[in-house]
């Protein structure tokens, strides 16, 4: 019989002459298949211990099968009386004929090999935290879905407590200012006892307990009224005017008890420029305690203020400090504070889309404030003498002249001479008809400007005019004086 490839009896070797692996399958080089002796050498008796495998189990009795033995089909004949009857094939076993191919080769000599690895243990963390996340999101939805009601209510439904936090506000913040003036501002209602209508107001506490409000505000209680007073505590008296001056639209009332209320602090209204940061303090429509807050839009606009009873006073003329701060009505007589919370002016009219002032329209963003400089000197001096003084320069003017500046009149009017004789204008060398074209380098616009502002100067003040006389322009330094009397065209 010829030998094949791979069959016992004949070349062990694979296709490439290489030695095949030993294994239960495989002949080894020293031994049989299945570990089957050489023909001939099988053990006498029926010992088949030399024939165990992982098929054929070990059996030292009488032979497992009974019968005779096959020839082997790896070359060598085994006598069929060592197992007593006929071997069959293992169970499940692979074809090992010709062609069989044999087992695939293991890695070169010396090489390792990798052992497969499991997940890290970072992506294992991760993986419990995405589970451990859904599982929460689970969890309350579910809960939502089982506790949530038909009408949209839930039990559990909270927005948890307020924030910790400290109500401290620095001390030039808004805040912290208002903190500091709103203590010294107070609310006056004035009536007149036989009518329902009465005039409403705020004011501000100075030295010694006065109050600093606008003329406006009480004069009804001249002829006859009741001044209230509210302080910022609520607590409330009755006050008396100490003397009002209706050309600066100013007034001192004394209130009957201030129940230890702080006086505010006054400021210095020269100082003031365009841009300015100011908070404006009052009772707008009744609203005690309001506070506004803006800049400084403009400065020496001439304001024309009056009594708001329509009396036969005569008008106001205020060269004022112009703000975009809320003034409403109610605001007349209160501060107009800047950042260090000292008072820069006194609230006391508003412009409306009518062009008209003190009527009852909202704010639009044009609101005008007396100096405090001019106030400071006016409430002294209604306190000191009950009554102040006026500033004139001593001219009457040209109420007819529509051009550039104002002209002093040419001919007495009402009685009048165009200049007076020893008057400062007349002592710094004008003459009737003259144009004055400046005030302190401010060029004039109207008449009015020009009253504005030298109601605005204290009596003693000096000031440097720009005026032109037969088309020439000149200058001249005068000293402003007082007029103790008043009289209904200021001059």
């Amino acid at each position: 019989m010829q030998d094949q490839p791979g069959q016992g009896g004949g070349d062990t070797s694979g296709p490439q002459g290489a030695e095949q692996p030993a294994g239960p399958f495989f002949a080894s080089p020293d031994s049989t298949p299945y570990g089957v002796p050489p023909s001939g050498d099988a053990p006498a008796g029926g010992d088949t211990r030399a024939y165990d495998s992982p098929f054929f189990g070990s059996s030292p009795g009488a032979p497992p099968y009974g019968g005779d033995i096959p020839p082997s089909p790896y070359g060598g004949d085994i006598p069929s009386s060592s197992y007593g009857g006929d071997i069959p094939p293992p169970r499940n076993a692979f074809g090992m004929g010709p062609g069989w191919a044999p087992p695939p080769a293991g890695p070169p000599a010396g090489q390792a090999v990798a052992a497969r690895r499991g997940p890290g243990t970072g992506l294992l963390i991760v993986l419990a935290v995405v589970i451990a996340l859904a599982a929460s999101l689970f969890g309350s939805v579910g809960t939502y879905l089982l506790t949530r009601s038909s009408d949209g209510t839930n039990p559990s439904y909270s927005l948890g407590p307020p924030p910790n936090g400290t109500s401290n506000r620095a001390p030039d913040s808004v805040a912290g200012v208002a903190a500091r003036v709103l203590p010294s501002v107070v609310s006056l209602e004035v009536g007149n006892g036989t009518s329902a209508d009465g005039a409403t107001g705020s004011g501000f506490l100075i030295k010694d307990g006065y109050v600093v409000t606008n003329n406006h505000v009480v004069a009804m209680a001249a002829r006859g009224g009741e001044i209230r007073i509210q302080f910022h505590n609520r607590k409330t008296t009755t006050g008396r005017i100490v003397g009002r001056d209706p050309g600066s639209d100013l007034a001192v009332v004394k209130p009957e008890e201030t129940f230890g209320t702080p006086e505010i602090t006054l400021g210095n209204s020269d100082q003031v420029v365009v841009g300015d940061p100011v908070i404006a303090v009052g009772s707008p429509l009744g609203l005690s305690g309001t506070v506004t807050t803006g800049i400084v839009s403009s400065l020496n606009r001439p304001v024309i203020a009056g009594d708001e009873g329509g009396t036969s006073e005569e008008p106001a003329y205020i060269s004022a400090i112009q703000t975009d701060a809320a003034i409403n009505p109610g605001n007349s007589g209160g501060p107009l504070v800047n950042g260090k919370g000292e008072v820069v002016g006194v609230n006391s009219a508003i412009a409306t889309l009518s062009r008209s002032l003190n009527s009852q329209s909202g704010s639009i963003g044009l609101g005008f404030a007396i100096p405090v400089n001019q106030a400071r000197r006016v409430a002294q001096e209604l306190v000191t003498d009950g009554k102040a003084k006026r500033p004139k320069i001593g001219i009457v003017l040209d109420r007819n002249y529509k051009g550039q500046g104002v002209r002093i009149a040419s001919e007495p009017a009402e009685g009048r001479q165009p200049i007076d004789a020893n008057g400062p204008a007349a002592k710094a060398g004008l003459k009737p008809g003259d144009v004055i074209l400046e005030i302190d380098g401010l060029r004039l616009q109207d008449g009015n400007e020009l009253i504005a502002l030298i109601r605005s100067k204290a009596p003693g003040a000096k000031i440097n005019l720009r005026y032109e006389r037969a088309g020439q322009e000149r200058s001249a330094t005068l000293t402003v004086m007082a007029d103790d009397t008043p009289a209904p065209t200021p001059s």
